[in-house]
């Protein structure tokens, strides 16, 4: 089963997110996607952020009864700050029958240089990466891990 994990503090979600994650889930070859909720995003100030539950129930209300998608509080239980790849090593124990696949927009892409391990996260998952205007997603773009989504115009 294939799992897409779209990490974000989701400070509030908002309707971009969920074209993104309703997007992914319908036209991918992900099984589902799951909302991932940061408590603290390394690279971002922490001092605006909701409370973390209060974040989580915006997305699950958003999420609503899609069931291709969930909201998921799982690094609420994890050492801050949360870093991807800590999160994705625990996931793959805690589910080894899932294979994890970390969503991001190519202004991420541009910047996952500045991530810890970003290089064990290309190594041992595939990336998908949704189009966001202006941005080419740098040069990791090219990389056998990474997938560029083309969206549908109509």
């Amino acid at each position: 089963m294939k799992t897409g994990l779209f990490f974000g503090s989701f400070n509030p979600v908002h309707v971009g997110h969920m074209v993104i994650a309703q997007y992914m889930a319908e036209f991918t070859d992900l099984d589902h996607v799951w909302l991932v909720v940061s408590p603290q995003n390394p690279l971002k100030p922490s001092a605006s952020l909701l409370q973390d539950y209060h974040r989580f129930e915006m997305v699950r209300l958003a999420v609503g009864d899609y069931p291709k998608l969930k909201a998921s509080k799982i690094e609420f239980g994890l050492p801050r700050p949360s870093y991807t790849v800590d999160t994705l090593a625990y996931l793959r124990e805690e589910y080894p029958e899932r294979k994890f696949v970390p969503i991001m927009v190519t202004d991420n892409l541009e910047n996952l240089h500045k991530w810890k391990n970003w290089e064990t996260i290309l190594e041992e998952h595939e990336v998908y990466v949704y189009p966001r205007p202006n941005h080419n997603g740098g040069n990791l773009s090219n990389h056998p891990k990474v997938k560029l989504v083309s969206i549908m115009k109509t």
